[in-house]
């Protein structure tokens, strides 16, 4: 029983953080999430800043590129991100981006409420299960 017990908090504690594969997924997601092409038409983008905008999202088109670049702090892909569609776009149509994708917040800001979201969710499940592989078996052997 010790042993399953002492597994149980050993998978609690590598699963409460939120792993480098949850950040690439939210990578993605920033990319697959919207249409460009829609995002382009929309703000009126130039050819030139459309050309960036697609060559941005193609950046890091798997897991193994993505990583050798954020392995070391894997949150900083938001920011690298953002400032980057900040810069192709100009202040004034990023801003109009916000808006209309963001409900006006900084993206960044969103992506890390939902990691922490993600994080609390998975904590709560981790408790439930930890208390119910506890009911009075914590001093048998």
């Amino acid at each position: 029983m010790k042993k399953i017990l002492v597994t149980a908090l050993f998978l609690g504690m590598f699963g409460l953080g939120y792993a480098q594969s949850d950040y690439y997924n939210d990578y993605r997601r920033s990319i697959t999430d919207l249409n460009w092409q829609t995002v382009a038409v929309e703000l009126v983008l130039t050819t030139s800043q459309k050309n960036q905008l697609y060559a941005l999202n193609e950046r890091y088109s798997d897991y193994n590129s993505w990583e050798k670049k954020y392995s070391k702090n894997p949150d900083y892909w938001r920011t690298d991100r953002y400032a980057e569609i900040e810069k192709i776009l100009g202040k004034e149509k990023y801003k109009q981006f916000k808006n209309k994708y963001y409900q006006g917040q900084n993206p960044t800001a969103v992506y890390n409420r939902n990691k922490n979201n993600d994080v609390k969710s998975k904590q709560k499940i981790s408790k439930k299960q930890q208390s119910k592989s506890n009911n009075g078996n914590a001093h048998r052997h």
